[in-house]
């Protein structure tokens, strides 16, 4: 059985998917990265491989998300791409008549716009978080409402309170606000959840053309509240669909592109990759003005992967040139010390 593995590990979670040639979707998990993009793939692949059929095999695995580079390195991907890219053609592969695609993340908001089955203008949202799945995390947490319940709890209330959706910290004081004068949490969770999609419509559509079908994924569309809030916002003249695989479809489309690009011998690391030991580090080149920042990924003292550098000065060879440089540098260095104090 041939299978392709997709990866998307952004900074607030890590998706996996597994998918057979049919472009079927056997196996996928949604991980939090809690700050270790390495460690959360590689629990991803532990469960990917307790779950992979005996007679499959891995024939292409593709990377996206804002870790793809370390994420393509680490897995071995045969194609790395952006997240517009792989969202796009899962949605689709979904619904190939789909004409918006609507994707809220941990971290970021996308809006693509597709015609004729091709990415025809895109926006994003990568400065303000109003309305990403951790803002809605934070204000639950701080509501008291389990994440889970918080949708739900949205779609109880009878009418909304008016929060301002702007900006995290404005949307934040006035649900507070708002709750000292005696609004229920229902009622302000449905006002929250109808100003962060003013807030998405404002800040990415503005000057787009929104046609339906549109395509609603990512971890915000598990959010019943949010959901509504949009088919309320569009006064029903809007068809808006949430795929089952809403939450891993990134990691659906990056497994989509790899069976697409079909490499003649996948580069795929294998399982086996989860014992590996990795180490990422970084610095800031300031030998020139653009002040690049360099990420370096290692495995013991061998340099697997540099990226960052936009000139290209920066490559294993040189940064292997470097190190070493330095280390006979410094016990000269620790000589020149020594002398000085006993002199």
């Amino acid at each position: 059985m041939d299978l392709y593995l997709g990866v998307d590990v952004g900074s607030v979670t890590t998706k996996l998917a597994l998918m057979d040639k049919e472009k079927n979707i056997l196996a996928s998990c949604y991980l939090r990265t809690s700050g270790d993009p390495i460690e959360a793939l590689k629990d991803g692949l532990r469960y990917i491989e307790k779950r992979f059929p005996k007679n499959g095999k891995i024939k292409g695995v593709g990377s996206t998300g804002s870790a793809r580079h370390l994420a393509g390195v680490v897995v071995g991907a045969d194609i790395i791409k952006n997240e517009i890219t792989a969202h796009a053609i899962a949605a689709i592969t979904r619904v190939p008549e789909v004409r918006t695609v609507f994707e809220i993340g941990g971290q970021d908001s996308k809006l693509i716009i597709i015609r004729d089955g091709v990415v025809e203008d895109f926006a994003m949202n990568t400065v303000c978080a109003a309305g990403t799945g951790s803002f809605l995390e934070h204000q639950a947490v701080r509501l008291n409402v389990p994440i889970e319940e918080f949708g739900k709890l949205a779609l109880q209330a009878e009418q909304a309170v008016r929060i301002a959706g702007r900006c995290t910290v404005f949307a934040e004081s006035d649900m507070i606000h708002k709750q000292q004068l005696g609004f229920g949490k229902a009622e302000i969770i449905k006002g929250l959840c109808e100003a962060l999609v003013r807030n998405f419509i404002n800040n990415l559509a503005t000057g787009k053309t929104i046609e339906d079908p549109i395509v609603f994924q990512g971890g915000v569309a598990a959010n019943e509240g949010i959901v509504q809030a949009f088919r309320d916002f569009f006064q029903g003249k809007k068809r808006i669909i949430v795929p089952p695989e809403h939450g891993v479809m990134g990691a659906w489309g990056a497994a989509i592109l790899a069976m697409e690009y079909a490499p003649q011998k996948t580069a795929f690391a294998g399982f086996e990759v989860v014992d590996r030991q990795f180490e990422s580090r970084s610095f800031t080149c300031e030998d020139c003005p653009n002040a690049c920042e360099i990420v370096i990924l290692k495995e013991e003292n061998d340099i697997k992967a540099l990226w960052g550098s936009r000139c290209g000065k920066w490559t294993p060879a040189t940064m292997e040139k470097k190190w070493k440089e330095e280390s006979l540098k410094k016990p000269l260095e620790i000589e020149e010390e020594e002398s000085l104090i006993k002199g």
